[in-house]
């Protein structure tokens, strides 16, 4: 049984490598990929979740089978959902072979809109309404901002949301939607 337990992990591993040749994600990070870079989203349900090897594996509405290596304190607050769970993850493509993910989001698992800060260190989420139903258009009027500490929990009521390191500025360019979404990175 150990033996097919670590082929498994060996397994994982070999293809989270192969698929994203990237390490894990990590915290916030001061320096930000080139702001016009798309933000991209995937989604599906929760395949599984390895503590072990820090990763997740999602199963997407196409019937891809796609995964993801995280820090500890993404895996920890992740493991409160179960396999068959509604899922997003939001990322950007910064190069051919590398996805920077911003948030794991798990729709309709919260009434209202809750953000957890799994990034390690503060950050400020900044939240608008949208323009015609679209996020990070000009003209979106004020701009609320909210301070959450590292493993902190913040609800943000409107339309749009960026995140980003105090002192930074962001344009609030990801929608809302009920559900916990656990904030991973945070970009300018």
């Amino acid at each position: 049984m150990a033996c097919l337990r670590m082929g498994t992990r060996l397994v994982v591993a070999v293809v989270l490598a192969l698929l994203f040749g990237a390490p894990p994600a990590r915290a916030a990070a001061p320096a930000s990929p080139d702001p016009a870079v798309p933000h991209k989203s995937v989604y599906g349900k929760l395949a599984s979740i390895d503590k072990a090897d820090n990763a997740i594996v999602m199963k997407s509405d196409a019937g891809e089978s796609l995964g993801w290596r995280f820090d500890p304190r993404v895996i920890a607050e992740a493991a409160r959902f179960k396999p068959g769970d509604a899922m997003i993850v939001i990322y950007r493509q910064t190069a051919p072979n590398e996805k920077r993910v911003t948030a794991l989001a798990f729709p309709g698992s919260a009434p209202t809109p809750i953000y957890v800060n799994t990034t390690g260190s503060r950050i400020v989420v900044r939240s608008s309404a949208a323009v015609g139903g679209v996020c990070g258009q000009p003209g979106t009027g004020t701009i609320s901002e909210y301070t959450i500490p590292s493993g902190g929990v913040a609800e943000v009521v409107e339309a749009c949301w960026c995140c980003s390191a105090p002192g930074e500025t962001c344009t609030p360019g990801n929608k809302s939607g009920l559900g916990r979404a656990l904030l991973v990175q945070c970009f300018k």
